[in-house]
C-alpha cells in the first residue's frame, strides 16, 4: 500500500507546532508518550508525517480548506506506563504500575526492596525461599510494622518437598500475620499449605460477593500446574484442612466457587528454577487455558495472567504486554539492584554478564528429583562443579562407593573439605532444623550422600550473598539471559554502574521504555515510517511525578 491509498479519517489544523515529515526528526515526538499524536499526509500526498497539538475534525480536508490543513490518517491518545497492563490488576492490588519485583530466594529480594516498591506504587515479594523460619518471621514482622497489611507487598511461599513441615509453618505465619499477598513458586501440585493460604478468610460481603483475606499469585511454567491453580481447591485437601480445623465449613463451601489463584504468572526462561520455556510459545497457551477454565467453572471475575522470565529490556516488556500480560515480573535484573541481598562482588559479576553467560546446574532444594536451576556462568565455576557432584550422586550408591581418585578430586577441587567433615556439619544442621531428616540420612546412604553434596549447593549461594572472597569461584548466582540483555541495554547510561541501579529506577526505566516502544509500534501500524531508533529507549533518571 502506498501513501495515496491510506484513507484519511478527518482533517488536522495546525496549532503552535508545525508537523514533522522527516523521519529522522521524529525522535522528540515519539518519546513524548504523554501527549496525543496525529499521523498526517502532506499536501502533495507523498509523505506521511507526525504532529502534536493542533485540532482535528471528522471532515476530510478539501481543496477549499484553509491553508495548512492536512489529511488526518490517525490520532493516538496519550500513553502512560501505568496503562500498559490490565487496569483490574492495579485496582485489585492498590498499585500504580502493573509491575512486580519478584521473589528472589534466600532473601535476595529483601524487605528493603519490598518497601521501596510499595512506596513507588509497585509490588515487591520478599524472597523467603531457602530461608529458615526465624529469618522469614523477622522479615514479615518488619514488613507489617513498616507498611501495614493493607499496602502492596507479599511474601514467597516456595514448595519444599523435602521440608513440608517448614512449608506448612511458613504458611501458618503468613496467615496469622495477615500478609496481603502470598506468591507460590516451584509447586508441582497443590499442597494443604498453599490451599489454606487461598481459602482461609473467604467470606461474602454485604452484596453477596465472595471476598478474599489474602490473594495468591502462582508462578507456573507448565499447563498442568496452571490448571490446578486456576481451578477450585480439591475436595480431598479441603477435607483434610477441615478435619484439622484449619479452615471453617463456610470457607470450604465458598472455595468451590473460586480458583486457588487470581493471578497466574507465566514464567519463561529465567534465573533459578526454570523449565527454559519461550515466553512467546508458553504465554498464549496459558491465556487460552485461562479462558477455558473460566468458562468451565463459571467464575464471576476472570483470572489475570502475567508474564515473567527473560524480561530485561523495554522491548521484552512491550512484547509481553502486547501478548496480553496483565502485569510483568522481573527477577534477574533486580539482583544487581542496590537493595538486593547480594554481595557487591556478586553484583559486579552480574553487571558484566552477557546474554549467553548462564548455565543450568542442580537445584539444592530438589537435588534428588533432578531439578535444575539457571545460574551465572561467567566468573564462577559453580555450574561445572555442581554438575560433577550430581553425576557422582547419580552414579554411586553411597559416599563410600565413590572411587578414591574421584573422591579426592571432589574433596580437593570442588568441596575443599572432606566428606566426613561436611557430614558432621550437615548432620548437626539437620538435627537442629529437622531431626527426621538427619535420621533418614543415617539410615539411607544415598540420601546422606545427597545431603553432603547439597551442603556445597547451599553454601555456594550463601558465599555469593556474603561475598566470601575465598570462595568466589564457587558463587551460585541465579540468573537468566535477561541479565545480559539488561546490561547490553544500559551500557553507557547511568544504569551501567551497579551503585545506580535502584530497584525503582530499574522498574521506571523498563516501563517508560516499554511505553515508548509500544507507541512506536502503534504509529508504525498507522502508516508512519518509524525509524529503527524509535525502538531503542535510552535509560535516564526518572521520577514518580
Amino acid at each position: 500500500m502506498n501513501n495515496n491509498e491510506l484513507t484519511p479519517v478527518g482533517c488536522w489544523r495546525p496549532g503552535t507546532q508545525p508537523p514533522v515529515f522527516d523521519s529522522e526528526a521524529f525522535g522528540p515526538l515519539l518519546e513524548n508518550i504523554r501527549t496525543p499524536l496525529h499521523v498526517l499526509r502532506d499536501a502533495t500526498r507523498a509523505r506521511i508525517g507526525l504532529a502534536a497539538g493542533g485540532s482535528v475534525t471528522a471532515t476530510a480536508a478539501t481543496a477549499t480548506a484553509p491553508p495548512g490543513d492536512l489529511p488526518l490518517l490517525a490520532t493516538l491518545p496519550a500513553l502512560y506506563p501505568e496503562w500498559l497492563g490490565e487496569r483490574s490488576f492495579c485496582e485489585a492490588h492498590g498499585v500504580r504500575f502493573p509491575y512486580i519485583a519478584g521473589e528472589m530466594a534466600n532473601g535476595i529480594a529483601t524487605t528493603q526492596m519490598c518497601i521501596a516498591m510499595a512506596r513507588a506504587g509497585m509490588l515487591g515479594f520478599f524472597g523467603a525461599g531457602g530461608l529458615g523460619y526465624p529469618r522469614v518471621e523477622a522479615a514479615v514482622d518488619e514488613l507489617v510494622a513498616t507498611l501495614g497489611v493493607n499496602a502492596p507487598w507479599g511474601v514467597n511461599l516456595i514448595h519444599s518437598p523435602n521440608e513440608l513441615a517448614l512449608e506448612a509453618r511458613v504458611a501458618d505465619l503468613l496467615i496469622r500475620r495477615d500478609v496481603p499477598i502470598v506468591s507460590a513458586s516451584a509447586f508441582m501440585g497443590l499442597t494443604p499449605a498453599i490451599v489454606r493460604c487461598a481459602v482461609q478468610g473467604l467470606q461474602r460481603d454485604a452484596g453477596g460477593r465472595i471476598t478474599r483475606k489474602r490473594r495468591v499469585f502462582a508462578k507456573i511454567s507448565r499447563r498442568e500446574v496452571a490448571t490446578r491453580f486456576m481451578s477450585p481447591a480439591p475436595a480431598d485437601i479441603l477435607a483434610t484442612l477441615l478435619a484439622e480445623k484449619l479452615i471453617t465449613p463456610a470457607e470450604a463451601e465458598l472455595a468451590a466457587h473460586l480458583p486457588i489463584a487470581d493471578d497466574i504468572t507465566v514464567e519463561a526462561d529465567s534465573g533459578g528454577h526454570t523449565d527454559n520455556q519461550l515466553l512467546v510459545a508458553l504465554f498464549p497457551t496459558i491465556m487460552a487455558l485461562r479462558d477455558e477454565l473460566v468458562r468451565q467453572h463459571g467464575y464471576d471475575l476472570p483470572i489475570r495472567v502475567g508474564a515473567a522470565g527473560g524480561l530485561g529490556t523495554p522491548g521484552s516488556l512491550a512484547a509481553a504486554f502486547a501478548m496480553g500480560a496483565a502485569y510483568v515480573v522481573t527477577g534477574s535484573v533486580n539482583q544487581a539492584a542496590i537493595e538486593a541481598g547480594l554481595s557487591d562482588a556478586g553484583k559486579a559479576m552480574l553487571a558484566q554478564a552477557d546474554v549467553a553467560d548462564v548455565i543450568m546446574a542442580p537445584a539444592a532444594d530438589m537435588f534428588e528429583l533432578g531439578v535444575n536451576v539457571q545460574v551465572l556462568k561467567r566468573g564462577t565455576m559453580f555450574g561445572v562443579r555442581s554438575a560433577k557432584l550430581y553425576e557422582a550422586w547419580h552414579t554411586h550408591a553411597a559416599l563410600e562407593a565413590i572411587p578414591p581418585e574421584l573422591r579426592a578430586k571432589l574433596e580437593n577441587d570442588v568441596l575443599h573439605a572432606t566428606f566426613d567433615d561436611i557430614w558432621a556439619e550437615t548432620k548437626a544442621f539437620w538435627q537442629k532444623r529437622d531431626a527426621a531428616e538427619a535420621a533418614r540420612a543415617e539410615a539411607d546412604p544415598k540420601h546422606r550422600m545427597a545431603l553432603v553434596f547439597r551442603w556445597y549447593l547451599g553454601k555456594a549461594s550463601k558465599w555469593a550473598i556474603d561475598g566470601e572472597p575465598t570462595r568466589r569461584a564457587d558463587y551460585q548466582i541465579w540468573s537468566g539471559p535477561a541479565m545480559g540483555a539488561f546490561n547490553r541495554w544500559v551500557a553507557g547510561s547511568f544504569l551501567a554502574e551497579p551503585q545506580q541501579r535502584s530497584v525503582v529506577q530499574i522498574a521506571l526505566n523498563l516501563l517508560e521504555g516499554a511505553a515508548v516502544v509500544t507507541r512506536a509500534a502503534h504509529l508504525r501500524s498507522a502508516g508512519l515510517p518509524v525509524p529503527a531508533s524509535a525502538f531503542q529507549f535510552r535509560p535516564r533518571p526518572l521520577s514518580l511525578a
